[in-house]
């Protein structure tokens, strides 16, 4: 019986049983796009990954990310946690793995660069795919609705609910204080009145709410839910950060700089995880989104195909 080997790692995080779990196959050629849905469904994970050969042979691989419902074309952790087991392996398709990688995704090229420590692999910084996408603001009073909370608890002073997307679309929003993130829960019902309200072709609705630190705003607290994908809330979501850095970057009044950002998620998990961001912005327009993230393995195993 051919069988798939898995490894599993947790991301953006030091510490086993903390940020992201992510379940990687290293050599996904013996599946199916079917059975690939199925293996992702299984794991229960946010996302898993399934390396292929690239169709480039100047790229390292390419990378289908699956979520339990549905393939999407991008997302943080899933690269960050699928680099740094290609690196810590040494050798991708009978070619040794280098300090870059270049993975191809539905969203684009994605470009990746590892971490180490000495001669060990810590992690990874991922480049976003794309520019930043604005699409339609998000009324107040759907976004409260989501998380089960008071709507004077959205903060719309700095800006309106909007989704935005680097390569995967989220709606993000900001609420006033840490004490409404932590009240936030996801009310199905009203998802499924957001995705009927906002669809999109790549995913369902997802809420990203968010916090900044008074003393200083480029430390932020997060917290994301996708309940319509299966994940009722997620520890740690670089493609939604790089969007809402982005967009705060483009926001901000410094017309050039090179901003360093730390997102804060899963805290109210008990999976707290840290993602570090570097932006850069040139003439007012944001040129750059790089996202970091430690890692660390798990598991490791044989799927029977």
């Amino acid at each position: 019986m051919p069988t798939a080997e898995f490894v599993t790692v947790d991301v953006f995080t030091t510490e086993r049983f903390a940020g992201n779990p992510l379940a990687v196959i290293p050599d996904a050629r013996v599946l199916t796009a079917d059975e690939m849905q199925k293996i992702a469904a299984e794991f229960g994970y946010a996302e898993s990954t399934f390396v292929l050969p690239p169709e480039n042979p100047e790229n390292s691989a390419r990378v289908r990310i699956f979520t339990p419902t549905m393939e999407i074309p991008f997302a943080g952790h899933p690269n960050a946690g699928t680099a740094f087991v290609l690196g810590c392996q040494g050798e991708l398709f009978g070619r040794p793995v280098g300090e870059r990688l270049r993975f191809e995704e539905i969203a684009g090229l994605v470009e990746i660069t590892l971490l180490r420590e000495a001669d060990t692999v810590t992690g990874a910084t991922i480049r976003a795919p794309r520019p930043l996408e604005l699409g339609d603001e998000v009324p107040t009073d759907l976004v409260a609705g989501c998380a089960s909370i008071e709507a004077a608890h959205v903060r719309i002073s700095g800006h309106k609910p909007v989704i935005a997307s680097v390569g995967l679309p989220f709606a993000i929003a900001e609420l006033e204080n840490l004490d409404a993130l932590a009240a936030a829960r996801p009310n199905i019902t009203v998802f499924h009145e957001a995705a009927a309200r906002h669809p999109r072709a790549e995913g369902d609705f997802s809420l990203f709410l968010y916090v900044r630190n008074t003393e200083n705003p480029w430390h932020i607290r997060a917290r994301m839910f996708a309940p319509l994908d299966n994940v009722m809330e997620d520890p740690a979501t670089g493609s939604a950060s790089a969007a809402l850095s982005a967009f705060l970057a483009t926001r901000a009044s410094e017309v050039d700089a090179n901003m360093q950002i730390t997102i804060e998620q899963g805290v109210e998990m008990g999976r707290r995880s840290l993602i570090e961001l570097d932006v850069a912005k040139t003439g007012g327009i944001v040129t750059d989104v790089r996202i970091t993230g430690r890692c660390i393995s798990v598991m490791r195993g044989a799927i029977d195909c």
